[in-house]
């Protein structure tokens, strides 16, 4: 009996994500997204306005949180009840391309001549290509090259407000300037903080791997790269002018929170960071206090070089949809000017379309941060990881791992890169 009843559970389970036809014989497109509820407000009007012009369509949205998105969708691939679209972050992307999930959409630009993929920045394209293929239409671009500054601190300070055209040298200079100390030598407040090491690897002309597209070899233990993270971690226990991860958990507060707390002068991050700041500046107003900030671009390393991380998303068909006419259209409408206009003015991401990122709306816009048009410009400088199905399991595993033991000034880079080196190369070589 017990059986019957799970047999007829996962009947109606599958009937309800797979079913294909909504009332009076509409046709539904299932829709996989994560999100915040502000995110998922944005979707939410894309996809009604969009609805008021197709009315023969219904799109159902599935929302899942971020930590269970990704095995919420391989689940539903196996089980074959996967949504039409998803959307996927650009190492997410990695996996399911891996999968072979993705519908190619190259014919589909081919033929409609309303759709420009030209209007969209060459790296987020190239990112969602794999051997001359698009698989995913991009909706933002996030290069982690924001460092946000408190205004008010530097003015404290006396100190003019850093420049897009500074280099390390200088960021360590203000840094210095901006970190106090108690009577007992206790830091009270530091100068700079982030967690993203390899910004400080890419722009001192350092790798991560030999071929990001096909990597068979990691590259940390090349002189460059070690330089980089050297300077990284010296900004913790040299200079002290950064907390440590042991130092940042046992702070018990947020980077944000610290930022505007007046904890911390600087931070490097990116974009997304927006939306919470404008509203904890918005609610330290309403109380009668101000609270001034922007951003600038990260330092280029002291030769000149320029790099950073980067995140990112898109939306792509799947193979397995019975209506991909539709789902193009959809995908059209998400990834759209409108949906990319509702995007910049909440603050949550930098558009994917150049057109809209390069226009006033975006980067002349006197909404905070105000130098967020320098995000244009970093975008020439980002660096994806690796194309690697099992590159977040051998970053976890083998690097982040030993490198926090560095990071934390438990052991130098150098020892602790040559001894995992030989390891990750053969995961990487392994496939």
């Amino acid at each position: 009996m017990r059986r019957i009843l799970g047999l007829f559970f996962v009947f109606l389970i599958i009937m309800g994500c797979g079913s294909s036809e909504g009332r009076q014989g509409m046709e539904v497109v299932t829709l996989g997204v994560w999100g915040t509820p502000q995110e998922l407000k944005i979707i939410k009007k894309i996809i009604s306005d969009w609805e008021k012009k197709n009315p023969k369509v219904k799109v159902r949205i599935n929302h899942t949180n971020y930590s269970g998105y990704t095995s919420k969708i391989l689940t539903q691939v196996s089980g074959g009840v996967a949504p039409d679209i998803i959307c996927t972050e650009v190492d997410m992307f990695v996996n399911y391309a891996k999968k072979g999930l993705f519908e190619p959409l190259n014919l589909y630009i081919e033929n409609d001549e309303d759709f420009h993929v030209e209007d969209f920045f060459s790296e987020v394209i190239d990112r969602f290509s794999l051997d001359g293929n698009l698989y995913a239409l991009p909706r933002d671009t996030a290069p982690f090259a924001c460092v946000f500054y408190n205004k008010d601190l530097f003015d404290q300070a006396g100190i003019p407000y850093p420049k897009d055209d500074w280099d390390w040298a200088n960021m360590l200079d203000l840094a210095q300037k901006l970190t106090k100390f108690d009577q007992k030598g206790m830091v009270e407040q530091y100068g700079f903080y982030t967690w993203a090491w390899k910004n400080f690897v890419f722009s001192n002309g350092g790798r991560i791997v030999d071929n990001v597209k096909n990597p068979k070899r990691l590259l940390l233990g090349e002189d460059e790269a070690i330089e980089g993270l050297n300077f990284y971690v010296d900004l913790i226990h040299k200079y002290r002018v950064m907390p440590s991860p042991e130092a940042f958990s046992n702070l018990g507060m947020g980077i944000q929170t610290m930022f505007t707390s007046g904890r911390l002068a600087m931070f490097a991050s990116g974009i997304w960071e927006t939306p919470t700041l404008r509203d904890k500046t918005m609610a330290m107003r309403a109380k009668g206090m101000d609270f001034r900030w922007d951003v600038v671009m990260f330092p280029k390393g002291n030769s000149g070089i320029r790099g950073f991380g980067t995140g990112g998303s898109g939306y792509g068909i799947l193979k397995t949809s019975r209506h991909k006419k539709q789902a193009w259209e959809v995908l059209k409408a998400l990834c759209s000017e409108e949906g990319q206009k509702m995007l910049v003015l909440s603050g949550l991401a930098q558009p994917a379309n150049s057109r809209i990122s390069k226009s006033d709306l975006w980067s002349k816009s006197e909404s905070l941060p105000k130098n967020k048009g320098m995000l244009n410009e970093a975008v020439k400088y980002v660096h994806y990881d690796p194309f690697h199905s099992r590159w977040r399991e051998i970053y976890q595993q083998y690097i982040l791992s030993n490198l926090e033991l560095v990071f934390n000034g438990k052991k130098k880079a150098k020892e602790v890169i040559e001894a995992f080196l030989p390891i990750v190369d053969q995961k990487l070589q392994e496939g």
